[in-house]
């Protein structure tokens, strides 16, 4: 046998130099493309070209109030996705956040307003009723065997009643307090968001780093310094421009009152989608919500309590329709019978989706609620600012769903033909 037919002891190219692991890295993530497991790449690819062809056809798109407006304009439905990723997550459907969102809604609403209640017992009122309605839901599906999507639209008629009797028969409640309102009306004073931008960066450093030195430790293969550094360097930038821009005067009458600042919906965003991540990814009941959502009754031979896991996952889905249900409560500075109603769950399920959240299950992260909300709120704002008609917009958004849930369907069976699943 010649030299040349010896196998090469890398295992990379004729040279005999090792491969880089910055090109290792690239590989293996084509690879894990190939194989169907897209991850975020489809929304955010989307909401590029989305804003782009926004801000050419309308400049306005870039200006600092209307980049404000977009947080404002999409938190209570992104809050909302973010509770449906744990019941996607197990392969079940929440038909009912939506209105669910506009009981709590009403209930905060009506001890603010009339019986005068402050405002930090309306809100745990309000987020007692989510867990309430959550256990109610997740018992009738895991106990009682009834299918989610029956539990949920039947929920979904009966919280409309129940918001028409809270708010007796249609009347608008207003929201008066100073601390529910500034939700979403007041924003952070400059510097504070320099200092929430800098958190944010540090702590994302911070949190890759370990990662990457426990992997090490292990035995396991970490991501490249350089990849990780590349990851924090665009993040920086990213949110140093978002800071800048929201910090820039957007009062037409600076004389009245100004205008500055990040709103402070983000802060809110941001800790319950760390929260959110660190629930589903590093903890053990994180791990079994997607052992039930991959295989039911594989998780339950392994000891995992599914019916509790299944209960669980609605409780913390109606809770956060809570909280959005209070944050469009603070942007609409009232509530009344339609709060939660309309295209609220729809944009809700399709925010997650579009994210890259699986309606198969096993599959899902809160970040898809971030992307997916951002993507609907685009779409809705954009095509607001060129004129189009409320009809144009959903049927923009019921496609680009339509090809959220074809990439999924076909990323899924890619990665069963790959076995990676």
């Amino acid at each position: 046998m010649t030299s040349s037919a010896l196998p090469l002891a890398d295992g990379n190219s004729g040279t005999g130099a090792p491969e880089s692991p910055v090109v290792a890295h690239v590989k293996d993530y084509l690879a894990r493309l190939r194989g169907g497991d897209t991850g975020a790449m489809p929304a955010v690819l989307g909401l590029v070209v989305l804003c782009t062809v926004f801000a050419i056809m309308r400049p306005k798109f870039l200006s600092a109030g209307n980049f404000a407006n977009l947080f404002t304009q999409g938190a209570a439905v992104t809050v909302i996705a973010m509770g449906l990723i744990f019941v996607l997550v197990l392969g079940e459907i929440d038909l009912s956040a939506g209105f669910a969102s506009g009981v709590c809604a009403a209930v905060l609403a009506v001890l603010l307003t009339e019986h005068d209640w402050p405002w930090y017992a309306a809100v745990l009122a309000a987020l007692v009723v989510g867990m309430v309605i959550g256990l109610v839901l997740g018992v009738l599906v895991a106990k009682v065997g009834i299918p989610s999507f029956v539990v949920t639209l039947g929920a979904f008629l009966a919280f409309q009643g129940v918001s028409l009797l809270l708010v007796k028969g249609g009347t608008n409640v207003p929201v008066r307090d100073s601390t529910i309102l500034a939700i979403s009306n007041r924003n952070l004073a400059p510097i504070a968001g320099w200092l929430l931008a800098a958190a944010a960066v540090a702590g994302y450093g911070v949190v890759h780093v370990r990662r990457n030195r426990g992997r090490a430790r292990r035995g396991l293969s970490a991501e490249p310094i350089a990849i990780t550094g590349l990851r924090i360097g665009v993040l920086a930038v990213l949110v140093g421009l978002a800071v800048y821009v929201l910090n820039q005067e957007r009062s037409r009458n600076t004389v009245i009152s100004s205008l500055r600042g990040v709103p402070i919906v983000v802060p809110v965003l941001v800790i319950l989608l760390l929260v959110g991540t660190f629930v589903l990814r590093r903890t053990p009941y994180g791990l079994s919500l997607y052992a039930v959502g991959g295989n039911r009754e594989a998780a339950r031979r392994a000891g995992i309590n599914v019916d509790r896991v299944r209960i669980s996952a609605f409780v913390i889905c109606s809770t956060m329709a809570a909280i959005g249900g209070i944050v469009a409560a603070s942007r609409a500075n009232s509530v009344d019978s339609n709060t939660g109603g309309s295209n609220v769950l729809l944009y809700a399920v399709g925010a997650a989706v579009i994210g890259g959240t699986s309606l198969f299950g096993g599959k899902g992260r809160v970040l898809d609620a971030v992307l997916g909300g951002a993507v609907v709120a685009v779409i809705d704002n954009g095509m607001g600012l060129m004129g189009y008609s409320a009809g144009v917009k959903y049927v923009v958004t019921g496609v680009v769903l339509l090809l959220a849930a074809g990439v999924d369907a076909l990323s899924r069976r890619r990665a069963e033909a790959a076995g990676l699943r």
